[in-house]
C-alpha cells in the first residue's frame, strides 16, 4: 500500500517546496525539547525553534516546519510559520515569525515516520518530504507518554506535575481511583521514601498532588528537607514510583500493613525519610 506522506496533508506546491525548512527537534546535553513542548507549547514553537546561535537558519519570506523527536522514528508537527523579520541577534530568538493558522488543526497532533540519518538540524523541506511518511493523526494535541502500567511508573517531579497540570486523561483515569504503596527516590543521595494512599487521603491521584503542591506531602522528614534546601531541590531530584497497587475496595488495613513491610524492608527508617 502507498504511504501517506506529509504533503499529501499539507499541501505545499513545487513552488513553496524551495522556500521551506525543517527543524529536527531532539534531545541534546543541554535541553530536552520534548519537555519543554509538554511544559508549555510556546517554549518551543517560539523560543526554542526561532533561537539563533552563530548559523542563521532562516531568511525572511522562508517558511519554518518544526518537527519534535518522539520516539525512534517518530516525529511530532508542533507549528509552521512563515519568518517575517531576522532580528540579527545572536544566542536569542533570532526571528519574527507569524504561524500558518490553516493548518492548525495538525499542531500537536500529526505523527510522521523518519529514519534521520544526518546530523544537521535543520533542511530543506524538498529534500526530504517524500520520506516524512503520516505515521497517524491524534484525536488530542499530544501532552506526553501514555499511562505504562503500574508495574511501569517511574516519573521525575517534573514529569508528574506536566500529567497533573496538563490533565492527562490516561493518567488520571488510572491513578485516581487506585490505592498504592508508592515510593518516592532522591537521586542526589538514593535515600528513600515509602508512602501509602490510601481512602483515607483520596487515593494515589490526590496523595501525589500533595508533592507537586509542596515538595512534602506533609511528611515530617520531608517537610525538613523542603525547609533546609529549598522546593527546587525536589523538583531537581525526585523521583516517584509504585511499589503496589490496589483496586478501591481493598481495604486501607492491608495498604498499610504492605507500606510498613516494605518500610522495614528497605531500612526507610534507618537510612532514609521515613520518620516512622
Amino acid at each position: 500500500m502507498k504511504p501517506i506522506l506529509i504533503n499529501d496533508i499539507l499541501h505545499f506546491d513545487d513552488t513553496d517546496l524551495k522556500k521551506i525548512k525543517i527543524r529536527f527537534n531532539q534531545p541534546s546535553q543541554n535541553e530536552d525539547p520534548l519537555q519543554l513542548y509538554i511544559n508549555n507549547h510556546d517554549d518551543l514553537n517560539t523560543r526554542y525553534f526561532l533561537w539563533r546561535e552563530k548559523m542563521k537558519y532562516f531568511d525572511e519570506g522562508q517558511i519554518g516546519i518544526c518537527l519534535l523527536k518522539l520516539k525512534d522514528d517518530l516525529w511530532l508537527l508542533t507549528t509552521i510559520k512563515r519568518i517575517t523579520k531576522n532580528l540579527d541577534k545572536l544566542y536569542s530568538v533570532g526571528y519574527e515569525a507569524e504561524e500558518l493558522t490553516e493548518y492548525e488543526p495538525y499542531f500537536g497532533r500529526l505523527v510522521v515516520k523518519f529514519h534521520k540519518t544526518f546530523q544537521s538540524q535543520i533542511v530543506y523541506y524538498e529534500n526530504v518530504h517524500e520520506e516524512l511518511e503520516v505515521a497517524y493523526i491524534l484525536s488530542d494535541v499530544y501532552d506526553g507518554e501514555d499511562f505504562p502500567g503500574y508495574d511501569k511508573v517511574r516519573v521525575s517531579y517534573q514529569q508528574l506535575a506536566n500529567i497533573i497540570k496538563n490533565g492527562n486523561k490516561d493518567w488520571i483515569t488510572a491513578l485516581e481511583n487506585q490505592k498504592a504503596v508508592y515510593l518516592i527516590t532522591d537521586k542526589s543521595n538514593g535515600k528513600l521514601y515509602v508512602g501509602s494512599a490510601t481512602s483515607d487521603n483520596d487515593m494515589l491521584l490526590s496523595r501525589w498532588k500533595t508533592y507537586i503542591e509542596n515538595g512534602h506531602g506533609g511528611n515530617v522528614r520531608l517537610k525538613e528537607l523542603v525547609d533546609k534546601k529549598g522546593f527546587d531541590y525536589v523538583k531537581k531530584n525526585f523521583q516517584y514510583s509504585i511499589l503496589e497497587n490496589y483496586n478501591a475496595k481493598v481495604d486501607d488495613s492491608v495498604i498499610l500493613e504492605r507500606e510498613a513491610w516494605w518500610k522495614k524492608t528497605l531500612e526507610t527508617g534507618k537510612y532514609g525519610y521515613n520518620a516512622n
